[in-house]
């Protein structure tokens, strides 16, 4: 488990709080399940890699503690986050598009 999460005790699925959010995604670097990997920083930017080109955009919450992302010129997208929890440790996160309902899992490296 990554060290910052460690106070947090939630199960497999559960949805991460808006409070939590911003910890979340900055707690460490994420590998999705097709490789590519993003990084989430507190002020703001987050930088994703894939085959080894990477692309830099910014994530936010909006006004109702979604978690977004804005990836220039003009793609934005707002997920429903949920924790991925093995044998009682925090190790991912899981990632639902709002409006086309895609999902993805990251895993903390």
């Amino acid at each position: 488990m990554v060290g910052s999460l460690s106070d947090i005790h939630v199960s497999d699925g559960d949805a991460v709080e808006t409070e939590h959010i911003p910890m979340a995604l900055t707690a460490s670097g994420l590998v999705y399940d097709d490789g590519a990997t993003q990084i989430f920083e507190p002020a703001g930017a987050t930088i994703y890699v894939e085959r080894g080109r990477p692309t830099e955009g910014e994530w936010y919450l909006d006004d109702a503690g979604r978690f977004c992302s804005f990836w220039p010129p003009r793609y934005r997208a707002c997920y429903d986050l949920r924790w991925t929890v093995e044998d009682g440790r925090i190790v991912g996160l899981r990632f639902t598009e709002f409006a086309g309902g895609s999902s993805f899992n990251g895993r903390y490296r």
